[in-house]
């Protein structure tokens, strides 16, 4: 048994490749770049590649090169039923839907005239994202007719870069004036005003559509839930001061007690029919106290989870002490090999 594995520094592929040196596993450094990849290939068993959709490059053929894979026979992580709607929130509209996940109501239009009819009729507030984007980067909060009206017709015309530099700049500020970003940085988001970033340029404006979900108001967290086989553990993330967004806020709790134990049981329901390699389920709760899935996600941060107590098990069971999330996904794999 041989696995490749793409190095990117700073990567899951750290942690893949210590694994693999510290149990003596076969394995090779492939770069998924080269032309000749699949050759590369050849006589391994299969591949790993952490790949990044804020990479522009990794976006272009990661999915397909992966997916290509699969039709030889060769495993690879993450899988089809794993990354095909990571960084397409619109496909994890259709995907929720269509097998009755408990989610929050979603709304996508691509007709300019039928987007502005239900703008006239909705309610307000609504929640705007771009398909693209983490860190609720590309989110903002529809208030009126008015203001939603002006997203319509931008988003029919020219469209909104997938680098939302005003949100960037206040990020910036914002982890300056609570410690966790030095005065450079702030200089950096300045630039960023100006100049945009390389990734924008190259993917260029999403457009064409118009994509909402409803605002569901007193929420002042929301619950990260990773499923990894028959394990799950799960953070809380506050919402950031005046505002209503807590993915990237960075004020995060860990204790077991913090989170609430409905969310792990729908996470484990809902992958035994998604069938994912690695999941990550965001919950807020609706009026009734109910939790609601907003977004999906087969990555997140490497070190994020490292302050996670312990783990449940599917059967809710909670087990005490440090835990390896990324050695969970090659066990994983080569179980399956």
């Amino acid at each position: 048994m041989k696995i490749a594995i793409h190095e990117r520094k700073g990567s899951f592929s750290d942690r893949w490749i210590e694994y693999c040196r510290n149990h003596k596993i076969n394995y090779k450094i492939v770069n998924c770049y080269d032309s000749n990849i699949i050759a590369q290939l050849k006589e391994c068993d299969a591949l790993m590649w952490h790949h990044n959709p804020g990479i522009f490059e990794d976006s272009l053929f990661a999915k397909q090169l992966l997916y290509s894979l699969e039709k030889r026979k060769i495993k690879v992580f993450p899988n089809f039923d794993t990354g095909w709607y990571f960084d397409d929130k619109v496909g994890q509209k259709y995907l929720l839907e269509a097998i009755d996940a408990p989610m929050i109501p979603s709304f996508v239009f691509y007709d300019k005239e039928k987007a502005l009819d239900w703008a006239k009729e909705t309610s307000y507030p609504k929640v705007f994202k771009l398909r693209r984007g983490s860190g609720s980067s590309n989110v903002q909060l529809i208030k009126s007719y008015n203001q939603n009206k002006k997203i319509v017709h931008k988003a029919f015309k020219g469209g909104f870069s997938p680098f939302n530099r005003t949100n960037h700049f206040k990020e910036r500020l914002r982890d300056f004036k609570s410690g966790k970003a030095n005065f450079y940085d702030v200089l950096l988001g300045v630039r960023r005003l100006f100049i945009g970033s390389s990734y924008a340029k190259m993917l260029g404006n999403e457009k064409g559509y118009v994509y909402y979900q409803e605002f569901i108001p007193h929420n002042d967290f929301d619950i990260r839930v990773v499923v990894i086989g028959d394990k799950a553990f799960a953070i809380k993330r506050m919402v950031r001061e005046n505002d209503f967004r807590a993915s990237g806020s960075g004020d995060t709790l860990y204790h077991p007690k913090e989170i609430d134990i409905r969310c792990i049981k729908i996470g484990f329901e809902v992958n035994k029919e998604l069938k994912s390699d690695s999941i990550a389920y965001d919950f807020i709760f609706d009026k009734n106290d109910t939790p609601l899935i907003i977004e999906l996600s087969c990555g997140f941060p490497v070190e994020l989870f490292d302050k996670c107590p312990g783990y449940w098990d599917e059967n809710l069971k909670w087990h005490e002490g440090s835990f390896n999330p990324q050695e969970w996904m090659i066990q994983n794999l080569i179980n399956s090999i």
